[in-house]
């Protein structure tokens, strides 16, 4: 069975708990102490990861760390459809890369962010990080934007969400923790909506189930 080295207000891990419960996976966890603990900085946990980093997965001893990779695994292995990471068209896969090398930076801003707000880390610069999300917030939405209107609901083309909206989802239904609004951002807004009804969505501290019903600010329906 697949053992998560997990800590639960971690949106890197939640992005493992989201994708294994959209494939029905059972799993079982180890709790880190990733605050105030810093058991992920412990010798025995760099003996796991070296990189002294959340998230790791042990696969029947197969260990993977890094949220993105242990994303495509998952899909890869365990998605008898291929739907979240489809390997058959070149331009597709090539568009999931992409994104989420874009999560990346997601993480490196909006997540930088949460850190220095919730967590205290002093050492971040917290103007550079907010900027930096706003920065990413603002090409997301309008590629959202230009998506919908060509009829698309996902961050890549196709009818069906994949491993790049995962990867993006977490830090930017977080933003607001780390003081980043997405009030500006109606796409996004409305992509999260969208995410929220997933068959199989779980929420973690600080994401909420989708309501009833959405509006965006121009009053547009979701």
């Amino acid at each position: 069975m697949i053992k998560l080295y997990d800590y639960e207000l971690s949106g890197n891990c939640y992005k493992l708990r989201l994708l294994m419960s959209f494939l029905g996976l059972e799993y079982q966890t180890e709790a880190i102490d990733f605050y105030p603990g810093n058991q992920h900085k412990s010798d025995a946990f760099r003996r796991i990861n070296p990189l002294g980093q959340l998230p790791v997965i042990d696969d029947d001893g197969l260990v993977l760390r890094d949220a993105q990779a242990i994303l495509i695994y998952l899909a890869s292995k365990y998605d008898p459809n291929g739907k979240w990471y489809p390997r058959d068209d070149a331009a597709l896969l090539g568009q999931m890369a992409q994104w989420m090398a874009f999560a990346d930076g997601i993480t490196a801003t909006s997540s930088a962010a949460r850190l220095h707000d919730g967590l205290f880390y002093s050492s971040i610069d917290i103007d550079a990080a907010r900027a930096g999300a706003h920065r990413l917030f603002r090409i997301l939405d309008e590629h959202l934007f230009f998506a919908e209107e060509a009829g698309q609901d996902w961050i890549c083309p196709g009818d069906h969400p994949t491993v790049a909206d995962i990867a993006c989802f977490p830090y930017v239904i977080l933003s607001e923790e780390g003081g980043i609004s997405r009030m500006t951002y109606p796409a996004i807004r409305r992509w999260c909506d969208r995410f929220k009804r997933i068959p199989g969505f779980i929420v973690m501290s600080g994401v909420f189930p989708a309501g009833p019903g959405f509006t965006d600010a121009a009053g547009v329906a979701a």
